[in-house]
């Protein structure tokens, strides 16, 4: 089975005050840590191996979370010793522990039920994204999904890129180690046709300030 990748060293700037001495991943909706639910998810899935990166307040991820045998699992983390690499820089620097085989990555940032025993990646691919239909504070989407790929296309239709995806590391093949984002990499695969995806419509959630986080809890205590 894929190991996986929980992206949890965003400062979480929107989400202040409450960022200030707790790292998001770590804040609760409905009665749990917001990547408790990740971790859970992907147990259930039968992904066992995880790695989550840190940055902001990263010391108190670790002993929240240990080394994951209360959620039976098995959790390393990728140190960024308080310098956020971003997204692609805080992947390539986890790569040591992430192996040689694609890997599911999730964003520390959202809520989602989706079903992670669905994922794969094909061979001649280097990257499977997740879409979702346009939240409304992000109405114009990311990318456009097409006979089962995805592409950066200006299109009316386009969806929202989930934040859940399947990465080779094929991917990252060019990288070097400091802070880069991910979407060029991903737009660099896309041209030539290397992304796959499929569209979710599931509940998700993207909780990128107090009000979002506030509207998931509400939500889940009902």
């Amino acid at each position: 089975m894929m190991k996986a990748m929980i992206l949890a060293a965003g400062r979480g700037e929107r989400m202040r005050p409450l960022t200030d001495h707790t790292p998001k991943p770590l804040l609760e909706a409905g009665g749990k840590r917001l990547i408790e639910y990740h971790i859970e998810a992907l147990q259930r899935a039968g992904v066992t191996e995880l790695v989550i990166n840190h940055a902001h307040l990263g010391d108190q991820i670790e002993a929240a979370l240990l080394d994951g045998a209360r959620y039976c699992v098995r959790i390393k983390y990728s140190d960024e010793h308080g310098r956020a690499l971003e997204t692609g820089g805080g992947i390539f620097n986890a790569l040591p522990l992430l192996g040689d085989a694609p890997f599911i990555v999730v964003n520390g940032d959202v809520w989602t039920d989706f079903d992670f025993s669905s994922l794969c990646l094909l061979p001649e691919k280097d990257a499977h994204l997740v879409l979702v239909n346009n939240p409304p504070q992000h109405p114009g989407g990311d990318f456009v999904l097409r006979d089962g790929l995805v592409l950066d296309a200006q299109d009316s239709d386009r969806y929202t890129f989930s934040g859940i995806s399947v990465l080779s590391p094929a991917l990252f093949k060019t990288c070097q180690a400091g802070a880069f984002p991910l979407a060029p990499l991903l737009r660099q695969a896309m041209a030539a046709g290397r992304v796959s995806g499929q569209l979710y419509q599931g509940h998700w959630f993207d909780i990128g300030t107090p009000k979002r986080l506030q509207a998931l809890d509400d939500w889940l205590r009902r």
